[in-house]
């Protein structure tokens, strides 16, 4: 169950470690002659107490090798598994824990859309509680139940993933760690300070020029903040390289979207860093970085324990391709047990390492208003989020037409939904269509030049 707040934290709230240096890093971020208009107000909200413990978590993430191997059954996931059936509703409803972890029934992300608090353990502390929402690769949309905590632990996978490289980050008190990009019409944008890195600042900004007094304050503000890394996703990078920025961070982290090898390379190119493709989820956060020499994505979570899985929910041999398959976690809030991620790869190893090949995830689309501007598919879903569609879909075809795609439950809300993305699109007319299946489609699809962003 998520929790409801009464009013508007304050920043005491927000940041209930802030010292006067990451005080004045907040005025920098926000007060800059070039910052951008902040829709939002956030913050890391971590306490004093959950510093150590996050210290101690990335010390052991950066250290341990991965505790498991394909085909047995770490003795730690059963004791997941146990937990889950003890202190988690929907296991608990099913009855005791099978002895073979092979006989657990996948679940998928209709399961979880379908009543998410039923997943989340019954001792999670509420009053901390905080979500996501995320679309991810096919129409299910979702909030993902989360913790100050949980949000602060991506910072080790991040990390683990940058020794890779070679980058070891650095920046604190006094220098903006973290810039993360988007860039869609409508943004969720803040800025924070790290206390595991001696506060040193994080912004999240929107390159969209609707969220910029002037749009070339774009540039002026990524220079003058000289973040230590750049984070975003192909869609927003794609727009990064339109802007005059001299900027040369120690790294680029791509998170959502697949990267295409094009784009990698006129990104290493310009700004002459390394350009990491991270394969992530909200639902539990950071699975892969892309290593070229290891052939796919090597796995990063010592804790998270994959399978590739047939159409029937039976493993596959290894190297085989099938649907990634994921349990347990660090998100304490979603422990998942053999979770479909409705995207595909095999399994592969590499000195040691166990690797996604041919990762095939959520692609990085955009699409075409009638004036010609492009829009995030991320807009589409803002635009469509007030009504209760369980299941969407949108194609833009090579000649520009779109076509929105319903279920019959859908059918009432399709007068609504298709003046949404009319007033979006500045469209006259979207052709509507029937989703005739129960499995799972591609939420967003094109035919377009330059809508798949390579």
């Amino acid at each position: 169950m998520v929790a409801r707040v009464s009013k508007e934290p304050d920043d005491a709230e927000r940041y209930p470690t802030l010292t006067d240096a990451g005080r004045q890093m907040l005025r920098r971020l926000v007060e800059h002659d070039a910052a951008p208009i902040f829709r939002n107000q956030s913050g890391n909200r971590l306490l004093a107490e959950d510093l150590p413990a996050l210290n101690e978590f990335e010390r052991d993430v950066l250290a341990s090798p991965l505790e498991w191997s394909p085909g047995a059954t770490p003795r730690w996931l059963m004791d997941v598994l146990a937990r889950a059936h003890a202190e988690i509703p929907y296991y608990r409803s099913l009855g005791p824990a099978p002895q073979r972890f092979e006989d657990v029934i996948p679940i998928s992300r209709a399961d979880l859309a379908a009543d998410i608090a039923r997943f989340v353990p019954d001792h999670v502390p509420v009053d901390r509680l905080i979500n996501f929402q995320t679309t991810g690769t096919t129409d299910h949309p979702l909030l993902v139940p989360s913790h100050p905590v949980v949000a602060a632990r991506y910072i080790a996978f991040h990390k683990r993933a940058l020794n890779r490289f070679g980058v070891k980050l650095s920046h604190g008190a006094g220098q903006v760690g973290v810039i993360l990009l988007g860039c869609q019409r409508r943004c969720f944008t803040y800025v924070s300070v790290t206390p595991t890195m001696d506060e040193s600042g994080f912004a999240k900004i929107n390159l969209d020029p609707g969220d910029w007094r002037d749009p070339d304050d774009r540039a002026r503000y990524i220079n003058a903040m000289d973040p230590e890394m750049i984070a975003g996703d192909p869609i927003s990078f794609q727009a990064l390289l339109d802007l005059p920025v001299t900027v040369r961070p120690r790294a680029l982290l791509s998170v959502a979207m697949m990267l295409a090898d094009g784009l990698h390379k006129r990104l290493q190119e310009r700004f002459g860093c390394p350009v990491l493709d991270i394969y992530s989820m909200n639902e539990v956060g950071p699975i892969g970085v892309y290593d070229a020499q290891a052939g796919g994505h090597v796995l990063l979570q010592p804790r998270l324990y994959v399978e590739i899985l047939d159409a029937s929910g039976q493993p596959v041999p290894m190297g085989e391709r099938g649907e990634i398959c994921v349990s347990g976690g660090f998100n304490f809030c979603l422990p998942l047990i053999r979770y479909r991620t409705g995207d595909t790869a095999a399994l592969s190893t590499y000195r040691g390492e166990l690797v996604l090949v041919d990762l095939s995830a959520r692609r990085p689309i955009r699409f075409r208003t009638d004036s010609g501007a492009w829009l995030n598919n991320i807009d589409v879903s803002h635009a469509l989020k007030h009504l209760p569609l369980a299941r969407f879909g949108l194609h833009q075809g090579a000649d520009g037409a779109l076509t929105l795609k319903l279920p019959p439950d859908g059918a009432p809300h399709a007068g609504t939904a298709l003046a949404a993305l009319q007033e979006l699109f500045g469209a006259s007319r979207i052709a509507l269509a029937s989703i005739t299946t129960d499995d799972k489609i591609l939420q967003y699809e094109t035919e377009l030049p330059g809508g798949l962003v390579e």
